[in-house]
């Protein structure tokens, strides 16, 4: 096998891996402060599920893009193989980061409702900011 043509296969997995971790560790940490605020405001448990799940988009957009892109690969020459690593690393990262960042603005806008503030709306504006990086990094690995 070419090294270009397991480079874009390695290309490709990392960029499904990396999005999925992301989205593990962002839900799992608006997740956890979910779970302290239902202690103190049971009746508000749908805001925080509605936040808790804002992380789980880049999942999808990584396995968007792996589903994409995985027959712009030509195993038998290799060709497009190093563009698919790049890709990868690029955007796998970008969904990495920005799910992890996303669940951390989201869980700091669960506590602030377990604590009876009313910041639903202004938590949800801040945490598209992340999720519009996650965005533009799927766009442009579809406009290979």
């Amino acid at each position: 096998m070419l090294v270009e043509t397991m480079l874009g296969y390695l290309g490709l997995g990392l960029l499904l891996g990396l999005a999925g971790v992301g989205s593990a560790y962002g839900t799992t940490i608006a997740a956890n402060s979910a779970e302290g605020a239902l202690k103190k405001n049971k009746e508000k448990s749908s805001q925080y599920m509605i936040l808790a799940s804002m992380p789980a988009t880049q999942g999808l957009y990584g396995f968007v893009a792996f589903f994409m892109l995985r027959g712009k690969l030509i195993a038998e020459t290799g060709e497009g193989g190093l563009l698919l690593f790049g890709l990868g690393v690029g955007a796998g990262l970008v969904f990495l980061l920005s799910a992890i960042r996303q669940g951390m603005v989201c869980a700091n806008g669960i506590s602030n409702i377990g604590a009876g503030h009313d910041v639903l709306a202004n938590t949800m504006i801040y945490a598209a900011l992340p999720e519009f990086y996650a965005i533009l990094a799927l766009i442009g690995s579809l406009m290979l």
